[in-house]
């Protein structure tokens, strides 16, 4: 029942009625430091799940539910925001609901309760922060905009969500939609809710229970055991509106909410998971262009010759092998392994093949050392094949003329967004894929002076990394397989001596042939 509904039936009741309702509210709550608003609010508090996300307009009283649970039910507590520097609003709610700032040390943000609990704040600014929360159990771990964080950071320091006595422990996330590739992930997290292409969707509040098995999350039963005992654990989501915050509702809020732009009024104001994404000033690809690129694809490739390959390649460690092949215009969705699944370059050349057809062209990342094997592999086996160096230099220019690039990387991927923009009619079909679309998203770019004139530079991989809190592949598969028909592409050394030898037999033989030819000459 939402708190309006609550209300208009109380408005309904005689006042003597009303009256005596009120009166036994305050006597039951009086001594409760904080009373969750009636409806979403009261919902998250009381939520079962493991995991809970509550989240959607501003206003609907998040951080106010986080602190709540902290300073009455689950202690020791872990409050997070991205920005250490952002916790004084954590701060300011505590002392409200506490009614006091005695316990609470400003150098360690850690406030000491009466009966014996503490409640920690905190930041993670940098991706490698995560590890600071390494082995300290909390009953609950809060995270206040869970879209600022990255996902490794959020799975990473839940791990040590436990308690020594055996009481109950929550995550619980709040957060608005996100407004950058940093958060897209969130949308797949809680899919059944927030993703509409969901296959089975979720209502809000309604539990659904995942595990990881080989390293992906699955819904699965709440019955489930793992090969190992493990139990699955439950999420779910509350949307929360600032409706359901009276408090904030006749301070005027709303109005401030309605005067934002379009494309953030959307998100605070309604809480709407699905508007396209605001995009940064200095972002490469705009988020319209890879949506509309997307609107394009479909499941059945075109009847058209497969164009080349593309495998950026992980061995061993968290990442993945992606595999992606491209008809033209059309892009198909990624082929991914887990790096144990990928081990050398016979393997990963193995598996590149398994996805070829018609002799098409192969272009494998050789950047980080990974590819090099995999480039000698194939180039054994006759595949025209080509390693991408992004460090590598640029002749090239952006489509006006106006500036050139770097080094390889920013021109392909600037050149990437000039195929993608729609007013030059562009084809391109991509796969439905949010990692990839999050990825992309993640380009950055500044304009630098060059030594002929100003340059785009794309801004490093190690960036990206540490937007994304993790490596960007499929956006990087996705780019090199663009440029797989592009100049400056390097053939691998194996590949080069093949050719070499080939084209030395096809010289002894064009030679011998015409030293016969002028023999029977001769002798004619």
């Amino acid at each position: 029942m939402e708190l309006s509904q609550v209300l208009a039936a109380l408005q309904g009741l005689p006042p003597q009625e009303q009256e005596e309702l009120k009166r036994l509210a305050l006597d039951e709550t009086k001594a409760m430091a904080f009373v969750p608003n009636l409806g979403p609010q009261t919902d998250a508090w009381f939520s079962e799940a493991d995991e809970t996300f509550y989240g959607g307009a501003a206003g609907g009283g998040k951080t106010a539910l986080l602190c709540g649970l902290a300073a009455t039910e689950y202690q020791p507590a872990l409050i997070l925001r991205r920005q250490a520097t952002q916790i004084k609003g954590v701060e300011d709610e505590l002392a409200r609901i506490l009614n006091t700032r005695d316990g609470y040390n400003s150098q360690s943000h850690v406030w000491r309760l009466p009966g014996g609990g503490s409640i920690e704040l905190g930041g993670v600014p940098h991706e490698v922060d995560k590890e600071k929360y390494q082995g300290r159990p909390h009953r609950l771990k809060g995270f206040d905009e869970i879209t600022q964080f990255s996902e490794s950071q959020y799975r990473y320091i839940i791990g040590w969500n436990r308690d020594a006595l055996g009481r109950r422990c929550r995550v619980v996330a709040t957060g608005n939609p996100p407004t950058s590739a940093q958060g897209m992930w969130v949308i797949k997290y809680w899919g059944p809710w927030l993703d509409p292409s969901h296959a089975n969707p979720a209502k809000p509040g309604e539990l659904r229970w995942f595990t990881t098995i080989d390293g992906e999350d699955v819904e699965v039963s709440r019955d489930y055991v793992g090969p190992n005992g493990e139990r699955p654990r439950s999420r779910t989501f509350i949307r929360s509106k600032l409706e359901d915050n009276p408090d904030l509702m006749a301070s005027g809020y709303s109005s401030t909410l309605e005067a934002m732009p379009a494309e953030l009024r959307a998100r605070l104001r309604d809480g709407d998971f699905t508007p396209d994404e605001g995009d940064d000033e200095w972002q490469v690809i705009p988020t319209r262009w890879i949506k509309a690129a997307q609107a394009r694809w479909t499941s059945t490739p075109p009847d058209l010759p497969m164009t080349a390959v593309a495998c950026d390649v992980a061995q061993g460690g968290a990442d993945k092998t992606q595999i992606q092949s491209r008809r033209d215009w059309w892009y198909s969705a990624f082929t991914s392994y887990k790096g144990s699944e990928t081990p050398d370059g016979p393997t990963v050349a193995g598996l590149i093949i398994k996805e070829m057809r018609d002799r098409c062209r192969v272009v494998v990342d050789a950047g980080g050392g990974y590819g090099g094997d995999t480039l000698t592999q194939l180039a054994h086996t006759d595949i025209d094949c080509y390693g991408f160096k992004g460090g590598s230099g640029s002749a090239s220019s952006t489509r006006d003329g106006m500036y050139g690039f770097k080094n390889l990387r920013s021109q392909v991927v600037w050149q990437f967004r000039e195929a993608l923009d729609p007013d030059y009619g562009s084809q391109i079909a991509l796969p439905p894929d949010g990692e990839m679309v999050a990825d992309l998203c993640a380009f950055r770019f500044e304009i630098r002076p060059g030594g002929r004139g100003e340059q785009v530079v794309v801004l490093p991989k190690e960036d990206m990394k540490e937007m994304l809190g993790r490596s960007p592949d499929k956006g990087d598969t996705t780019v090199m397989l663009f440029a797989s028909n592009m100049g400056g592409l390097k053939r691998p050394k194996a590949a080069q001596e093949r050719r070499d030898q080939s084209l030395r037999r096809l010289q002894a033989v064009t030679s011998n042939a015409a030293m016969k030819a002028r023999l029977r000459g001769k002798r004619t």
